[in-house]
Parts: structure tokens; C-alpha cells; sequence
């Protein structure tokens, strides 16, 4: 695909549509909310980080920033669990709303040997759409010699901007946290609908990793982006199973720049012009998508704590897994403390198809198609070290180690050396779906922790077993889109700052 930009008039409507988001009602988060056996709440954790960072030795964020999360919390069988989702960001010159779907675990447990608390963190960094070069280093897999397009939420609504563009309008909605009666099963989630985003082009080559600044490649516009979690204690068998279902709606609208006066739209309908007016060739989004060779990806990253040890990651054939770029498609990764003792273990093989909605065979979205997924771990500093790109991020990470203070004060001070620092992750890796064309991805790696679930303080023991935790696509945001007919067996978001 060659490199082009988009209009200057869609990018100046933006900078001018001074849209002030509509205030969120949020609940106070305090410290007392962790001694209790759950809780799920949406607020403005800079407000938290406000009232906390000072005392904790921390710079807290500027006084008129919010950023509404959603956050629940599950404390109980010895394992403290907290998701955060990001709902948005935003100032109070209602000049800025940014909603970027990044999604965070962070988990207190015990190891195996009873004697060792692990804090373990868990993100969904970002879509990272891409194509192959001939000099592609992995095929199928984003690396830094091919074309990446970093994919971040818009957060401004454009349906005024003239009668000749689509809506683009994101929402977001929580899925209540909501247990059985026994206490057994939790469920929760986030869903983004008609999620709009731009499209940067990006270098991640460690030496010099940075993204172009001066204008997006693309304006897209996502049916849906869904996070689903299911939390299943079983006492009998000593286990409880952490699923993540997530989907990536399929593309519905690409604007696509030329020069910066010239740009073409595209839908599942045909390609449009600057007017409004139907060009006469049968040309649909899905065929941009499909001769452009767009593959999509998403990117986490693993981060764990023990109080006196340091950890490091190994694939399940021995190599490392810290800082390199290995296929662990049909294997896994597990983490251990310094002096041999396993911490967790992520399994990519278990779970490694997943499914391809093609809605030009079938618009009903019920029929799909398998495809291998790739899983490939990547060079820290090809992400981390791209700060202008996740300058909003950052901002938000840096202070996850005051939620860590009040989950168990005692890991505070180690917490704050890595968790939610990008360079002193365990390892970054990237799922990535060759197959595309445009369409809704569906998929569920699974992520295996084990864990000796131990209480902590004064909480009462309620079992005393082995927890394996099965994160379905662990935090990240797994896409489905669909190719071959088979039968199947609030506040918007934002652009990434210039720096």
C-alpha cells in the first residue's frame, strides 16, 4: 500500500469540532473498596491518582484531566483480580476526549510454594493493522520491514461534518459485573460501538522507533470492539477459569487520502467521492482490503512482580522470550521467578484458529470460516520506546502501581519499578490475523496462569487449592472476520498526540 494522507478538510474538522463530551457520573474509588469481596465502579481514576500519588511518591496528573474508567474487582479464594477499561480521556477545556480501548488485569496471588506473592499485569496496548513487504521478516507477522498502521480511537463526533461522509459517533457501554448466587461465576465487560479511528503509519525498529506525525493514512470505522469476561470458581476441582471473549467488528467505512485535497470513501456498497457521488465501479471496502494486502494484529504485554526475586520468560522450546521475536503459534511462554519457580504460563496453541465473518457471502454475520492465527514475541523497545504514539498510555500507566498499593501495600514499592512500564515487561507479543479482507474477527487464545490461592491479612480462607486461570485472548482484543461459508459448528475516542 502506498503511503498516503488524508484530507486536510476531514483532519481540520477535527482539530475544529470543539465538541465538549458530556460529563460522566462517576463513583469515588476509595481504599477501603479493596477489603471488599467485589465491587465494579466507573470513575475517574485521576481523580484517584490525585488523592494518592503525592503520598506515594508520585507526580499526580493535572488537575483538569479525568479518565473514566470502568473497574471491577473480585476478591476472593486467595486471588485479588482487577480489570480496568478505559472509557475516556478528557480535559476540562472540552477541547480533548480521547476514548482509547486499552484493557488491563492485574492480579495478586500466592505461588505454588505458599511463601510468594506475585503481582501480575496483563494489557491490550492497541490494532495494529499491516501488510507484508518483500522484505518482510516474518511473513503473516507485523515486523519493523513491513507497512504497520497503528489503529487509535477518534474523539470527536463527526456526523455534522456534511452530508457526504458517514457517522462517526463512538458510544461505549459496560457490561455490569454480576455474580451467581453461590459466588462462583462473575461476569462483566466493555463494549465500543461504531468505533472510529485513525490510522498511523508506524516504525518499530528498535533503534528508531517513532510513527509519521504529520497526518493519519486513513479514517476507519469499526462496527464494534466487545470485551466479555467470565470468572468460574470450581472448589472440587481447585480451579477457577478466567474467560475473555472478544470481537472486532468488521471495517464499515474507509476514507482513504490521496493528497490532502483528494480523498476516496469506502464501504461494503462501492467507493465514493469527495461529494458524496458513487463512483461507477463495483469496488467495496472489502476489495480495498483484500488487493492492499491489509492483515490485522493486536499487541499485549505480560509484566509480573515478586517481592524479592526478578523474573524472566522462557517459550515452551527454551528460548527466550524476553526482547526477541519468536513464533509461539502452536506453543506458549512461561514466566519464572529468578530462581527456577513458575509464576504463569500463557498458552497460544490451545486456542490458535479463529474465525472469519465474511459479510459480503453472508451480511447475516452467522456463517464463518477458520484460519491459523500467528503469535510472534517483539522487540521491547520497537513499542515501548514509541512514546510520542502512546504518550496518552503512558500518562494512565504510570499510575497503576497506586491501585497495586491498595490491593497489597507490601508489593507497592516493586510495582512501581514495572508495572505499567512499557520497557520492563516480561515480553510484548502479537497476535495477527493473515486472513481479513475488511471483516469481524472472532478468536480465543487462552492464557493459563497457575497459582496457589492463599488469603492475605485477615480474610478468611474459602479454598485452599490450586487456581488455573484461562484468560480466553488474555486482555487482548481478539478479532473475528469471516471468509468462507461454513456453518458455524461512553464518550468517543482518540487520535494519538503529535509530539
Amino acid at each position: 500500500m502506498r503511503t498516503r494522507t488524508l484530507i486536510a478538510l476531514v483532519l481540520t474538522a477535527i482539530t475544529l469540532s470543539i465538541i465538549i463530551t458530556p460529563t460522566i457520573t462517576g463513583d469515588t474509588l476509595l481504599a477501603a473498596d479493596f477489603q471488599k469481596e467485589s465491587f465494579h465502579k466507573t470513575v475517574d481514576f485521576y481523580e484517584y491518582a490525585r488523592a494518592y500519588a503525592t503520598l506515594r511518591g508520585l507526580t499526580p496528573p493535572p488537575n483538569n484531566h479525568h479518565a473514566w474508567v470502568y473497574m471491577t474487582y473480585i476478591n476472593t479464594a486467595g486471588i485479588r483480580l482487577l480489570y480496568a477499561g478505559l472509557d475516556n480521556v478528557t480535559h476540562d477545556d472540552g477541547l480533548s476526549s480521547f476514548t482509547i480501548p486499552m484493557q488491563t488485569f492485574i492480579m495478586h496471588y500466592k505461588t505454588n510454594n505458599r511463601t510468594r506473592d506475585v503481582i501480575m499485569g496483563s494489557t491490550f496496548l492497541m490494532l495494529l493493522a499491516f501488510n507484508d513487504t518483500t522484505t518482510s521478516l516474518y511473513p503473516d507477522s507485523p515486523d519493523m520491514n513491513d507497512e504497520l498502521y497503528a489503529s487509535f480511537s477518534l474523539g470527536f463526533d463527526l456526523s455534522a461534518l456534511n452530508n457526504t461522509l458517514p457517522v462517526f459517533n463512538s458510544k461505549t457501554t459496560i457490561i455490569p459485573l454480576t455474580n451467581s448466587s453461590d459466588g462462583l461465576t462473575w461476569t462483566w465487560g466493555m463494549k465500543y460501538t461504531n468505533l472510529t479511528a485513525l490510522w498511523w503509519r508506524t516504525m518499530i525498529d528498535p533503534e528508531n522507533p517513532h510513527y509519521n506525525n504529520s497526518w493519519p493514512i486513513a479514517l476507519t470505522l469499526y462496527d464494534e470492539l466487545t470485551f466479555t469476561y467470565s470468572l468460574t470458581i470450581n472448589p472440587t476441582t481447585g480451579t477457577a477459569t478466567l474467560t475473555e471473549n472478544h470481537v472486532i467488528g468488521r471495517m464499515r467505512e474507509l476514507i482513504f487520502g490521496f493528497l490532502p485535497w483528494l480523498w476516496v470513501r469506502y464501504n461494503a456498497t462501492g467507493t465514493y467521492g469527495m461529494l458524496g457521488n458513487q463512483i461507477p465501479i463495483n469496488y467495496t471496502i472489502h476489495d480495498f482490503a483484500r488487493d492492499n494486502h491489509i492483515k490485522m494484529s493486536v499487541v499485549n504485554f505480560q509484566t509480573s512482580v515478586l517481592l524479592d526475586h526478578e523474573t524472566y520468560s522462557m517459550t515452551g522450546t527454551g528460548a527466550n522470550a524476553t526482547d526477541t521475536e519468536t513464533d509461539v503459534s502452536n506453543g506458549g511462554i512461561t514466566t519464572y521467578a529468578d530462581d527456577g519457580e513458575k509464576i504463569y504460563d500463557a498458552t497460544f496453541g490451545t486456542k490458535q484458529n479463529y474465525r472469519l465473518y465474511n459479510y459480503t457471502a453472508d451480511p447475516t454475520e452467522i456463517e464463518y470460516d477458520t484460519y491459523a492465527a500467528k503469535t510472534r514475541t517483539a522487540r521491547i523497545m520497537g513499542y515501548s520506546g514509541n512514546a510520542g504514539l502512546f504518550t496518552y498510555h503512558i500518562a494512565l500507566l504510570k499510575f497503576l502501581p497506586l491501585l497495586v498499593y491498595n490491593m497489597y501495600p507490601g508489593m507497592f514499592n516493586r510495582a512501581l519499578q514495572t508495572i505499567g512500564n512499557m520497557s520492563r515487561t516480561n515480553y510484548f507479543y502479537v497476535i495477527s490475523y493473515p486472513t481479513y479482507g475488511g471483516y469481524r474477527v472472532e478468536h480465543d487464545p487462552t492464557y493459563t496462569v497457575y497459582l496457589t490461592t492463599e488469603t492475605t491479612g485477615n480474610e478468611p480462607a474459602k479454598y485452599g487449592f490450586i487456581i488455573v486461570l484461562a484468560i480466553i485472548a488474555a486482555v487482548i482484543i481478539a478479532a473475528v472476520l469471516i471468509v468462507r461459508r461454513r456453518k458455524p459448528s461512553q464518550p468517543s475516542t482518540a487520535q494519538p498526540p503529535a509530539t
